[in-house]
This record gives C-alpha cells, sequence and structure tokens, in this order.
C-alpha cells in the first residue's frame, strides 16, 4: 500500500477499531499503512474477518489494551459504544467517526463516558458503497477530518487524534459539536435527501424520458444510490438541522415555482423568482472549495472525443503528460447511443492551447 502518510513514531498503539464498516475498515487499513498495530472488533464477526482479511489489522483479543479507541459504529448506537469502550479501557482516549456529533457526544457522557478523555471525530470522506470489502487505504487521503473536543477534554488526548489522522493521510481541523452538525447538515446531508427526491421522481416515469438522461442528473442523482439504512440513520441523528436547510430549500422552491405558475399562465418577462436562484446559485456554487482546499480557480475545459475502449484514456492522460500539462479535474460524459465518450479536461487557461495543439497532433478528435 502507499499514499501519504505522516511520521507515526510516537503515535499510541494499539489503536482498536470498533466497527468494520467502509469507514471503520478504511480507517484501520490506513492506520496499518503507517505501520500501527491495529486491533478489530465488530458485532458481526464475518465484517472483522473480511477486514482482517483485507490487511486491516487483527481481531481484538481479551488480553489487548488499546491506546486509542476509534467507535466507528451507526449514531443510534454511537453513545453507548463509546461509554461501554471509556469504561473497559480507563486510560485510553476514545473518538469515533460519526458524521453527527452533538446528540452522540451528550449520549455518551450521560452514558458514563469520561469527558476528559472523549474527542468527537468525523473524517469526510465516503463512498455510495458500503462494508468492509468496500473499504480502501487512501479514502482519507486529503480529506478533512472535522475534531469536535468537549470543554472537558484533555488537550493530549485532543493531540492523540490530530496525530492519529495525520496517518492516516487526513488533515485534522477542529470545529464545536453543534457548529458541526448545522454545517454537515447544509453541505452533507440535505443535499443527500434533495439528490434522493429528484432521482425519487424518476421512479414512475416512462422508459423513453429516463433513457435520454444527460451528465447533469447522473451528477445530481450519483448520493442517492448511498446505503439507505445508514442515511436514515445519519438524518434521524440530526434532524432538526437537516429540517432547517430543507426548510429555506422547500421555501425557495416554492417561490420558483410560483414564479413560473405565473409565466405559464400567460405572464410576460422573465420569471424573476427563478432569474433570483440562478444567480444565487451561481454565487453559492463559486464558494466551494477548490483543488486542496484552495480558493476556486478558474479553468478551461478541453472538451475530446474518444472511443469506449481499452487504452484510449490513458493514451489521452498521457499526450496530455507529455506536454506537461497538468489536468486540474476530469469528467466523462457517455455518448447516448454511440460506443465513445465525452471527456472534459479542466486545464489552467494558460496551458489550455498548448494542450489542444498536441491532442490534434496525435489525431485526437479535440471539440473545444
Amino acid at each position: 500500500m502507499s499514499g501519504p502518510v505522516a511520521d507515526s513514531r510516537d503515535l499510541p498503539e494499539p489503536v482498536l477499531v470498533i466497527g468494520s464498516g467502509l469507514i471503520g475498515t478504511s480507517v484501520a487499513l490506513a492506520l496499518r499503512r503507517a505501520g500501527l498495530d491495529v486491533l478489530l472488533s465488530d458485532r458481526d464477526e464475518s465484517c472483522v474477518l473480511t477486514a482482517v482479511e483485507a490487511g486491516a489489522g487483527r481481531a481484538l483479543e481479551p488480553s489487548d489494551v488499546p491506546e486509542v479507541v476509534i467507535v466507528a459504529v451507526p449514531p443510534r448506537h454511537a453513545g453507548e459504544v463509546l461509554a461501554e469502550a471509556s469504561e473497559r479501557w480507563p486510560e485510553a482516549t476514545i473518538s469515533d467517526v460519526t458524521s453527527v456529533k452533538h446528540g452522540v457526544l451528550v449520549e455518551a457522557v450521560a452514558r458514563g463516558a469520561d469527558a476528559s478523555r472523549l474527542v468527537g471525530g468525523h473524517p469526510m470522506a465516503g463512498r455510495e458503497v458500503s462494508g468492509p470489502a468496500a473499504a480502501v487505504a487512501d479514502l482519507l487521503d486529503d480529506r478533512l477530518w472535522v475534531v469536535t473536543p468537549l470543554p472537558r477534554t484533555r488537550v493530549e488526548h485532543v493531540r492523540r487524534i490530530h496525530r492519529l489522522i495525520s496517518a492516516c493521510g487526513a488533515l485534522p481541523v477542529e470545529m464545536d459539536p453543534q457548529e458541526h452538525d448545522a454545517a454537515v447538515a447544509l453541505v452533507s446531508h440535505a443535499p443527500q435527501v434533495l439528490s434522493s427526491v429528484l432521482a425519487a421522481q424518476l421512479a414512475g416515469t416512462d422508459e423513453d424520458s429516463v433513457r435520454i438522461a444527460g451528465q447533469g442528473l447522473r451528477d445530481m442523482t450519483r448520493i442517492a444510490g448511498s446505503n439507505v439504512d445508514m442515511w436514515s440513520d445519519i438524518l434521524s441523528a440530526n434532524a432538526g438541522p437537516v429540517a432547517d436547510v430543507l426548510q429555506q430549500v422547500a421555501s425557495d422552491i416554492e417561490r420558483a415555482v410560483d414564479s413560473l405558475r405565473s409565466l405559464a399562465a400567460g405572464e410576460t418577462g422573465p420569471p424573476a423568482a427563478v432569474t433570483d436562484l440562478l444567480r444565487s446559485g451561481a454565487v453559492g456554487r463559486g464558494r466551494i472549495p477548490g483543488k486542496h482546499g484552495a480558493a476556486p480557480s478558474a479553468y478551461r475545459e478541453v472538451l475530446v472525443q474518444i472511443a469506449d475502449s481499452p487504452g484510449e484514456l490513458a493514451r489521452l492522460f498521457g499526450a496530455a503528460g507529455k506536454v506537461d500539462v497538468n489536468l486540474e479535474d476530469v469528467r466523462i460524459e457517455h455518448v447516448l447511443g454511440r460506443p465513445s465518450g465525452l471527456v472534459g479536461l479542466s486545464v489552467r487557461p494558460d496551458a489550455a492551447d498548448a494542450l489542444i495543439k498536441a491532442l490534434m497532433e496525435q489525431d485526437f478528435d479535440v471539440r473545444g
């Protein structure tokens, strides 16, 4: 395994990961990549076996005493498991990776967890698939990992978690638990609901209408294929903040609907509410961080039509590399009814002409 690994010296070990699902096993794989001794535990022994076979660590034995415990279970169980871990290993640093923080930490302390050793955490990473078989060691590479210590958490335990996060290849950032929950409601949880709502409109639609779907619909509904049980649990745990975001979205949509209805009824002129929404959307989209979390950059997209066959994408990337052009982003749109794809290569504006010239010299079908 390879990837960005922090110096693992002085990191506490062994590390116990409770919960051998996608995130828990990915964390364990990243820690093993960093050379740490990792213990695994899950109520489903088959999940532990799968994770062990993948190289994520070894099964927890009764005699093992972890220095750090990472709880990677659904939010509805996390408070209880955190409290149990705190009681069983009274010297260990206790953390978690659940995507909801305030309620989970409050419940953990109410159940007896030692708040001085409790450090909430949430790696901002995931996939549309679940389970230990879907885990990968580089899932956390260059991703933010939110750390939410409590007022009573001792600084040495926060530092332990920071070092562990860095060993996983991620970037730690601290937030208040409630601030975190409001933020993820906006940037993660509400988008999941909205993606599912849009995709649900396709369930009863005739096949011909769905067949002409383009890349925009695919992009907007990608996360609708995520694990239903997992997301039901997450949304239940962060219900209030998510409802607040969806209420605002519903208000904006209602204004847009009224504006469009007026236009359909014969009103002249552009639909003001819709135009305002589109403008606000463009402004908001521009606030999303760019590459590596930096300020968004303006790139030029070079469109290239290639055959949908083995080796063509590699040949395209190789041609870009030969002229020393860095590809900032790549998107692929498969052409309806044809064995080809339209590849969008995002590059710095000053590199676009050189890239286009090089691709055309190698007989690529450059579209713009």
